[in-house]
């Protein structure tokens, strides 16, 4: 890359002082512009005034670098940016709202300086290199800002979900414990209507990463599920800790749910995150219900390796009843399949051949189908599996069929290093 021009820093100084002057204009007009972009932050007057504030403290503190030459790095947010992001976690306002006000906000901040430049009338490689050293410096800028402003925005709705929700957890766990509950109590104290469908989730994070933010991101991933199984009002969010939550979704008359769509929803939206779902249960009772499975079922994927994303509680529920021993559902494992249960390419290819010829009513046409085999290796891999475990691969084998579901999702936790 081309060195910088001596003189771009001089002109980008000039252009910051003669943009500064009209520093209250400049600011309107941001604040103006990136509100009239972004639905999500109009509304609330406090909120927008602390907006405005925030906008002309940063393009304040971005001109001061422009014309003094300051180093990016020991900028941090201004207070009133710290402040906008600490009241928007408050307010439940999106972090990506947030996050898209700096871009905008930034872009119409580049058309004042850039419109600055040309009235300057600098020769053509001076002008070339004053945008480019304008661009790089404000961009280093909002980059390091809006990590910042990030971390606050996290740190902030964290601590504001378990805040607001101390009291409601201790609801949540009355209803759960006790038989006699007043619903006419319950249903007020929680904001939540218990005479309906629900379907409980347990959300967890392996870890917490990233400055604390855990419980925003379960809460964002839980309304997203709801809003993707079109519930009829807000789910009822618990943290349980700060990589932890409970939540109830409210279906209100509808008893059914599609499986892939919350599996769907789970994946795309965050990766770290992992789901685990009751089944939909009806009033109180229902609600009971729904969360003990979910509850089981998170405690079955967590011991899993790996772990999957997404559980539901109707796939793995004889598997999650009996893993309340892992030791002993091991040693059963090993018993069943012997020598197939190994951790290796060979027995996963076979475990997974049998498992499909089960599942489709032992008919070796529909297991080469679904696994775009030829059926004489679908033949030669059944008949391999069975020489392996000394016993044949047949229909009504229940042991068989839960031990490799068993192994489907536990995998290498149920699995020996090597043939006995």
């Amino acid at each position: 890359m081309a060195a910088e021009n001596p003189e771009a820093a001089k002109q980008l100084s000039v252009v910051a002082a003669n943009v500064g002057s009209h520093l209250p204009e400049v600011s309107r007009d941001i604040g103006d512009y990136v509100i009239a972009e972004i639905p999500e932050l109009r509304g609330d007057e406090t909120v927008i005034k602390i907006l405005r504030a925030s906008i002309a403290e940063n393009v304040a503190t971005l001109l001061h670098i422009f014309e003094n030459d300051i180093s990016l790095d020991k900028i941090e947010g201004p207070a009133a940016a710290l402040e906008y992001a600490r009241r928007l976690a408050q307010r439940g306002i999106s972090l990506s709202a947030m996050v898209r006000a700096y871009r905008i906000g930034h872009w119409r901040f580049l058309q004042w300086c850039l419109d600055e430049l040309n009235r300057q009338d600098a020769g053509e490689d001076l002008a070339i290199a004053t945008n480019r050293r304008m661009l790089r410096v404000s961009f280093g800028y909002i980059d390091r800002v809006t990590e910042h402003v990030i971390a606050v925005y996290q740190q902030e709705r964290d601590h504001w979900l378990l805040s607001q929700t101390a009291a409601r957890a201790a609801r949540v766990r009355d209803i759960l414990t006790e038989k006699d509950v007043d619903l006419n109590w319950a249903e007020p104290a929680l904001g939540y209507r218990l005479r309906q469908h629900h379907l409980g989730l347990v959300a967890w994070l392996p870890t917490l990463t990233g400055g604390g933010e855990g419980l925003a991101r379960l809460h964002r991933i839980t309304n997203e599920v709801a809003q993707k199984l079109d519930c009829p009002a807000r789910p009822l969010f618990v943290p349980r800790d700060a990589v932890v939550s409970w939540a109830w979704l409210p279906l209100g008359s509808h008893g059914d749910v599609s499986w892939q769509q919350v599996s769907d929803v789970v994946e795309r939206c965050d990766p770290s995150v992992h789901v685990c779902a009751g089944r939909v249960g009806y009033g109180i009772e229902g609600f009971r219900s729904t969360h003990r499975q979910a509850v089981r079922t998170q405690e079955l994927a967590a011991a899993a390796k790996p772990a999957p994303q997404f559980t539901d509680f109707s796939a793995v529920a004889p598997i999650a009843l009996m893993a309340t021993n892992m030791d002993d559902m091991r040693a059963w494992v090993w018993s069943v399949l012997g020598p197939l249960a190994v951790d290796d390419e060979n027995s996963a290819r076979l475990r997974e051949t049998a498992q499909i010829f089960l599942d489709t009513s032992c008919s070796y046409t529909a297991t080469a189908s679904a696994q775009i085999l030829h059926k004489n290796t679908v033949q030669y891999r059944i008949r391999k599996a069975e020489e392996i475990m000394g016993h044949p691969v047949q229909k009504g084998h229940t042991d068989l069929e839960i031990a490799l579901r068993a192994v489907q999702y536990l995998g290498s936790t149920l699995l020996r290093t090597s043939p006995a």
